[in-house]
């Protein structure tokens, strides 16, 4: 006998298997080189019925960009409005960052390629998943924390540019850093990338403490 929910766990698996696939079309070709037929077959499915489930490519892409900043904006707020002392949020906000980082290695650069040629579509995913009262609430942290003395008086915004690029950018230029500075294998930069989170908040707790 065929229970009542057989037939949603059938669409769930297909809508799985469709953001599967386009998650690893649109990282590899990015939205301009990205089709709908090449998402449907690498899903296994045809083309119709992923236009079932999404109508178009931006509906797609959307879905996608949400499922992976999901994953990345909810631990960073949770942090931000944890009541930890602001050195120790800041450390938990580079463990937290650098780990996804880590599990998505592929997704920085795919970001700020997508933020050259789509940038509309890419600010507002983030906008649409708490990236701006997350941002404000930590910029209010950091200037209570210059107010309360507890550190030295600095611009949140280069704050916080400071620790995203000091995350980010070893991922977006890794092809310079390991094959062409350092010239060190995979295994090696690897270990390298993990060691950041210490070596990101060193740098951060000795330029802004008083």
């Amino acid at each position: 006998m065929v229970k009542p929910f057989d037939k949603m766990e059938v669409e769930i698996t297909t809508e799985e298997k469709i953001l599967i696939a386009a998650r690893k079309v649109f990282i590899e070709k990015g939205w301009d080189g990205a089709r709908m037929q090449e998402i449907a077959d690498n899903a296994g499915i045809n083309k119709a019925l992923l236009h079932y489930y999404f109508r178009n490519k931006e509906q797609l892409f959307k879905r996608v960009f949400a499922g992976i900043v999901s994953k990345l904006i909810p631990n960073l707020n949770t942090i931000i409005q944890s009541e930890q002392p602001i050195f120790e949020k800041i450390q938990a906000f580079i463990d937290a960052y650098l780990d996804f980082l880590l599990a998505n290695q592929e997704l920085p650069l795919f970001v700020a390629n997508e933020l050259s040629r789509n940038a509309n579509l890419i600010v507002g995913a983030f906008e649409e998943n708490g990236l701006k009262p997350m941002i404000g609430k930590m910029v209010m942290e950091i200037f209570q924390a210059i107010e309360n003395k507890q550190i030295r008086p600095i611009n949140p915004a280069h704050l916080l540019m400071n620790i995203v690029s000091m995350c980010v950018f070893p991922f977006m230029g890794r092809s310079i850093f390991q094959k062409v500075l350092m010239q060190v294998p995979e295994e090696m930069y690897q270990e390298l990338l993990k060691q950041r989170k210490k070596e990101i908040y060193e740098m951060v707790y000795h330029s802004i403490v008083l």
